[in-house]
């Protein structure tokens, strides 16, 4: 059993002892914990907390507990049921609430579930707001409401039609072109929210051919969720029949964007962002801001715009403070998370596949003809499974140390800059792992790089 606390959330798998895993007496203790959090810190009035979920299949069970748990702190409780995180964020805002809890594991196995806690701007709390909450967790520093104080709980489901609505209002969407290109759209949704709201948001879009798969939100998930290569062999058979033009994939909660090519190749999930920067810099000139973690080519993209880039650590609200304090006009993740500030601080693949389409629409391009004009890099992204004995810190403190003639950035763990190549390291914020990340011209390249700095580990781990 694993229960993660971290900058995105608290994560764990379902059952088992209490602090072990993600066991009801801890969604309480942390849900009890963010409400008397918010309670203190909130500038706003209304007294609400707006909570959503995935379709995963403790979502229910985890969702009955917060939304009880929250109405026994005080507070109203608007429950918009079945949502993507970039939807829960909205309506956030949208309730003029007081914050937000989005229950999803996001990429995690079925066996997972989190609490994604937002702030009363629908954005994550950052690193040290989080502490706080673990630290009133830790003490129990919280008390109930009495029962003339109780809060209560009411439904909204209007919240996807407006997220969808939302996007297509975006000036650089162009729903008239997509319409136009008469795209064949097909969809791997996993079997959860996405599968609701990506084949609506096409259809308002004016793609009349959507093809379907694992798109009924049962949380039984067809496949494992992660987005990634290896796991989307489905989507790629489907695409190499040549029945669709373009192939979208969603993780469960639907703020990552990963596409398939009409060949049934990859477009690489760390191009959604590259492509959609690529379009919108092409119209409205500005920074852009991705993690340690992401590939070279949304920089050299940016600068061939003429643009500054900016690198933040990982996790998603340090992407979206750095973009604030840079002006950026598109962000992001390479794990396929668009974050674009004319929408909202959020990653969003809504907005990324609207961009998107309207791109393809535009250029009159194939999709692997777009792949073909941005830098050609390959990621290679590996991890080693965290043990007792395994002390991370002393391995990253070492391997700094061994590469101490090449340009070191440890914002974020450990990433070392070769001339043509680089690799990350960090512990993981949502798995008891340490991620290895590494970019060379070539996949063989990006692998050999990897291995090399695997060796070095498994020496420094063995002393």
């Amino acid at each position: 059993m694993s229960l993660i606390k971290s900058i995105s959330g608290i994560r764990g798998t379902i059952g088992g002892v209490p602090g072990d895993g993600l066991s009801p007496l801890d969604i309480v203790k942390f849900t009890a914990a963010y409400a008397t959090f918010i309670r203190k810190t909130t500038t706003k009035t209304s007294n609400v907390i707006v909570v959503g979920r995935d379709a995963r299949l403790s979502g229910e069970m985890v969702s009955g507990i917060v939304v009880s748990t929250l109405c026994g702190m005080g507070f109203d409780v608007v429950n918009i049921g079945l949502a993507s995180t970039p939807t829960t964020e909205i309506a956030v805002t949208g309730e003029n609430a007081c914050g937000g809890i989005i229950i999803t594991a996001s990429h995690n196995p079925k066996q997972w579930n989190a609490l994604k806690l937002l702030n009363e701007h629908g954005e994550f709390l950052n690193d040290a707001q989080g502490k706080e909450v673990l630290r009133i967790a830790a003490e129990e520093a919280y008390s109930f409401a009495g029962v003339d104080e109780l809060g209560h709980e009411f439904a909204n489901t209007t919240y996807n039609r407006r997220h969808i609505d939302q996007v297509l209002a975006l000036d650089l969407v162009d729903v008239e072109a997509i319409r136009k290109a008469n795209f064949s759209v097909a969809v791997d949704a996993v079997n959860s929210v996405g599968g609701v709201i990506i084949p609506q948001l096409l259809r308002a879009l004016g793609v009349e051919n959507v093809i379907e798969l694992n798109c009924e939100a049962t949380g039984k998930f067809a496949h494992t969720p992660e987005p990634i290569p290896e796991n989307l062999t489905q989507i790629a058979d489907l695409m190499k029949e040549g029945r669709a033009d373009v192939g979208f994939v969603v993780d469960p909660d639907v703020d990552r964007l990963a596409i398939v090519m009409e060949n049934g190749e990859m477009f690489v999930e760390e191009y959604t962002l590259v492509s959609i920067a690529d379009y919108v810099l092409a119209n409205t000139p500005g920074s852009t801001v991705s993690n340690l973690s992401s590939s070279r080519a949304l920089r050299d993209i940016t600068e061939r715009h003429g643009c500054t880039y900016n690198a933040s650590a990982v996790g998603e609200v340090n992407v979206t403070t750095l973009m604030k304090k840079t002006g950026a006009v598109i962000g992001g993740e390479g794990n396929g998370g668009v974050i674009y500030p004319a929408a909202h601080y959020g990653r969003d693949a809504l907005v990324g596949v609207a961009l998107f389409l309207t791109l393809l629409a535009k250029s009159g391009k194939k999709v692997s003809e777009l792949k073909a004009t941005y830098p050609a890099y390959s990621i290679a992204k590996n991890k080693i499974e965290l043990t007792p004995e395994l002390d991370v810190d002393a391995i990253l403190a070492e391997v700094k140390k061994e590469f101490a003639s090449e340009k070191i950035t440890d914002i974020d763990g450990v990433k070392i800059d070769f001339p043509e190549s680089w690799v990350h390291l960090r512990k993981s914020n949502t798995e008891p792992i340490i991620r290895i990340y590494s970019e060379a011209a070539t996949m063989a390249e990006a692998d050999a790089l990897a291995d090399k700095i695997k060796a070095v580990i498994t020496r420094i781990a063995g002393k």
